[in-house]
């Protein structure tokens, strides 16, 4: 099965958000992917300070969901797109699915937070498992998959053969950009991926916006930890790569022995 994973630019408002989500299924489509993955909170953009973010009301965000919806039916493709989605309570950082006929599967929410955000979202409580083309996969959003390796492991174990990874890290106004991929001097992020891959022994699909100043690079990892592909960095595009099933056994997160943490 192909997929793709995007690196778009920072969203400058809900419709410019929209226009590259069709822009990019259109061109994933056009290649083969039956499934295409936008980095964390696209619609209406990560809330970094430096970036100016379009206020949002629900209803807002009800109908960019409805866009993504016929944008997924007219290239007949998949679509994971990360948004921001309000309750009476406070609002979710979610990643919906959606199917290759425009209907919307379910959603991931963010439910590590990272401590900055905790004034911003309000955490989920359930992880899920989805399947496209007879392929399981489950959703980790940014901090969950670079800090809590356990989110990881047990969407392996409930049988996911690739973990999508939506995620922001980056500035277009300072630090400094990676030359090469994993590089010793580069931030931690990307040997995190290889290891959530390795560890659990299934695809791990890490996706970053493009900025002037990435700290990561949208990147596919292979069940054994290898690298396969990343998009290059400050590159707006698409990453479109095969991935085989088969190979994704699950075999070392499957090893894991709970008895052995109780108390």
């Amino acid at each position: 099965m192909k997929i793709a994973l995007t690196s778009p630019p920072f969203p400058k408002s809900i419709a410019d958000g929209l226009y590259w989500v069709n822009k990019l299924a259109e061109e994933a489509a056009g290649k083969g992917a039956a499934i295409i993955c936008f980095p964390e909170s696209y619609i209406p953009g990560y809330p970094a300070e430096e970036f100016e973010v379009e206020s949002h009301s629900q209803a807002k965000l009800q109908a960019a969901l409805e866009r993504a919806c016929e944008i997924a039916k007219q290239h007949h493709i998949a679509i994971i797109i990360p948004m921001d989605w309000e309750l009476p309570d406070g609002i979710f950082n979610v990643a919906f699915v959606i199917s290759e006929e425009g209907e919307v599967m379910g959603y991931q929410t963010k439910n590590q937070l990272d401590p900055s955000e905790d004034e911003r979202w309000i955490p989920g409580t359930e992880r899920h498992i989805f399947e496209v083309k007879g392929v399981k996969f489950g959703i980790v959003i940014c901090h969950e998959g670079f800090r809590y390796p356990e989110t990881v492991r047990l969407l392996a174990r409930r049988g996911a053969k690739i973990v999508f990874h939506p995620h922001f890290a980056g500035s277009n106004k300072q630090g400094t950009k990676p030359v090469v991929w994993g590089h010793p001097d580069n931030p931690y992020y990307e040997k995190a991926m290889m290891m959530r891959s390795i560890e659990n022994t299934i695809y791990f699909a890490s996706v970053n916006c493009a900025t002037d100043f990435p700290e990561s690079a949208t990147t596919l990892i292979a069940p054994d930890g290898k690298y396969i592909a990343h998009q290059p960095y400050g590159e707006v595009g698409v990453l479109v790569a095969e991935i085989n099933p088969e190979l994704a056994t699950g075999y070392l997160a499957n090893r894991l022995k709970p008895q052995l943490y109780q108390q």
